[in-house]
């Protein structure tokens, strides 16, 4: 089995380059869009984080949530696959951003796709980017994990199909395609599950440490702290490394520092592992551009995160309400909500 484990990496060379630090001069529209993915996605384990092919059916359980994961013959889809679905993911929210029309197909620009991951741009890259379609493609789900207000508890893929367009026939280089993403990830979408991830998301080296920046992202969110034991961490990212193998992952990503937007502490005496904002997380909006009346999506996240189980377009009801009682204008109104939704569950506890 390929080690998913990082070398204990030193903070000066920890990430990768940016190969492409003057995108934004000839490909804005993706420049502009913030990177995103869908909730459900960072919270439970779809993806492989081996290198090579994978292709036996893995089954994760936790706190009653299910989920079976089924390879083609090509193996499962990896957690470096899932850039496609950021890709497809934040280019729909940038486009319900500006009051656009979306569907479930996404054109893609294959050459604005690698260029918005971080990836090269020679004639293996998109002979990388064909493969990673067909293992998408060919991988598929079952779960009773909800996206939205929808259970799914049948068999599904991650895309529902996807078209190619390439040069001179056959054999020319990757140019273009279109994906028809499935109804369960166009759901969370559709429903404000997604959060947005920090652009150096891409330079992490290792899967291990992106699968750990996920889990971050969504458990701690923009909450000061998040600690969890290495046993649940090491379930909830899928890897398929022993507890010493895990644990000196940890380790070294403690020692080196060099996780976006969270600090790493390991405590190795108790296997306890504290994640601490940074926080380097741009607010949804600025102070100068004021309240406009909406939420960022990013905001229905954590809210999620702080008061689980609970609506949290019913919070934001009651939010408002107290708002308009007490004559608050708040100068955050996206913290300010957050912090609601938290003190809410706090006196409340879970419906």
């Amino acid at each position: 089995m390929v080690s998913e484990i990082p070398n204990l990496p030193g903070s000066q060379n920890a990430l990768l380059p940016d190969r492409h630090p003057q995108h934004d001069l000839f490909i804005c529209d993706v420049a502009d869009a913030v990177l995103k993915d869908v909730m459900p996605q960072m919270e439970h384990p779809f993806y492989s984080l081996s290198k090579k092919p994978e292709t036996s059916i893995r089954r994760y359980e936790h706190n009653g949530q299910w989920l079976q994961v089924t390879p083609s013959v090509k193996g499962l889809a990896t957690i470096y696959d899932k850039d496609i679905l950021i890709y497809c993911i934040s280019q729909i929210m940038a486009k319900l951003k500006n009051g656009e029309q979306v569907s479930k197909r996404v054109r893609i620009n294959t050459r604005d796709l690698l260029i918005f991951a971080n990836r090269g741009t020679a004639g293996k890259d998109y002979t990388a980017l064909q493969e990673a379609l067909e293992r998408i493609r060919g991988t598929t789900i079952s779960t009773n994990i909800r996206t939205g207000d929808e259970e799914q508890t049948d068999t599904f893929g991650l895309i529902d199909s996807s078209s190619i367009r390439r040069k001179h026939g056959l054999d020319g280089r990757l140019l273009s395609c279109e994906i028809t993403l499935s109804d369960w990830v166009f759901n969370a979408i559709r429903h404000n599950e997604v959060l947005t991830l920090h652009r150096d998301y891409f330079r992490l080296r290792k899967p291990i440490e992106r699968r750990i920046y996920e889990l971050a992202r969504k458990h701690c969110g923009q909450q000061t702290s998040w600690k969890v034991s290495l046993e649940v961490l090491l379930k909830k990212s899928g890897s398929k490394s022993s507890d010493k193998e895990f644990r000196r992952a940890v380790r070294g990503l403690a020692q080196s520092d060099h996780l976006p937007d969270y600090h790493v502490t390991f405590d190795g005496q108790n296997d306890m592992v504290l994640f601490q904002n940074r926080g380097t997380m741009k607010a949804a909006v600025t102070e100068a551009e004021a309240w406009t009346g909406y939420l960022d999506a990013d905001i229905y996240g954590d809210a999620r995160n702080v008061a689980p189980g609970w609506d949290v377009h019913y919070l934001e009801q009651e939010w408002r309400g107290w708002l308009g009682e007490n004559e608050i204008v708040p100068k955050n109104p996206e913290r300010h909500f957050v912090k609601f939704c938290q003190s809410w569950f706090e006196k409340r506890g879970r419906p």
